[in-house]
């Protein structure tokens, strides 16, 4: 399972062309799952990204987390992270989870992150929707996070 983190000063989230969730400061959370990934798997990358501290303190040292800034996320996912395209120019996709196997996960991350950082801290996207990710990144700053 892999994480996409990005700091962003606003995102959102439209399905159909209507806005389906939205944010000030937080993370916009693209998430990958791949085949054989865990339930242990998606804890722990959420138990990661909601203690990231990846916002800047009066320092300006990257040393305060979401809840420290009350920050909000967005959490998509994004099978297309497991594309392959060392060979041709089309990805494969081979390795990302069918949606029977990815979406329970997806689900558990996502209600992981509202156990850690409360409901009204986190939107979601509509697993398997065509939507349109709008992300202002803050920095940027974008980092990646893999399970084991």
């Amino acid at each position: 399972m892999k994480a996409v983190v990005q700091r962003v000063s606003e995102g959102s989230v439209m399905v159909d062309g209507k806005v389906h969730t939205s944010i000030g400061k937080g993370f916009v959370i693209l998430l990958g799952i791949k085949t054989g990934d865990t339930k242990d798997a998606a804890l722990f990358l959420a138990d990661k990204c909601a203690a990231l501290r990846m916002f800047e303190d009066a320092n300006e040292k990257m040393n305060l987390s979401l809840k420290d800034v009350g920050g909000s996320v967005i959490v998509v996912s994004q099978f297309t992270l497991y594309g392959d395209a060392q060979k041709g120019n089309r990805p494969s996709f081979i390795e990302a989870a069918r949606p029977e196997e990815a979406e329970p996960l997806y689900n558990l991350f996502v209600e992981r992150m509202k156990s850690l950082l409360g409901d009204d801290k986190v939107g979601a996207g509509v697993f398997r929707a065509m939507m349109e990710v709008k992300i202002v990144n803050d920095g940027p700053v974008t980092i990646l996070i893999e399970s084991k």
